[in-house]
């Protein structure tokens, strides 16, 4: 193999590398739907008001994920990665029952 051809192929092998980085890092962040099979198994609403009491106990009144220690923004952010639910975000007014009152 020739160098130019060489070069080619590794200069288009970093581009290729760099532009998928990039559409990584740009991408529209996925809110993680209740449907989801992990969010069904940790109770996951959107709005912690629709939470069935009956069937998750541990919910109170003022619980929701913008004041959970797992919330990873603000709690004024309306979505926030969670790492019980990696890769997706969660709404600041959402609840699960992994719920633990920040310090």
């Amino acid at each position: 193999m020739n160098s130019s051809r060489r070069t080619f192929l590794i200069s288009s092998i970093g581009m290729a590398s760099a532009l998928a980085v990039s559409r990584t890092a740009f991408a529209e962040p996925v809110k993680l739907p209740e449907s989801d099979p992990m969010a069904q198994s940790l109770g996951y609403k959107q709005d912690a008001a629709t939470v069935d009491k009956a069937k998750f106990p541990r919910y109170a009144a003022g619980q929701d994920c913008g004041n959970c220690s797992f919330y990873q923004a603000k709690a004024t952010e309306p979505y926030a990665a969670c790492p019980m639910f990696a890769g997706k975000q969660v709404a600041s007014k959402g609840w699960c029952n992994a719920y633990n009152k920040k310090a």
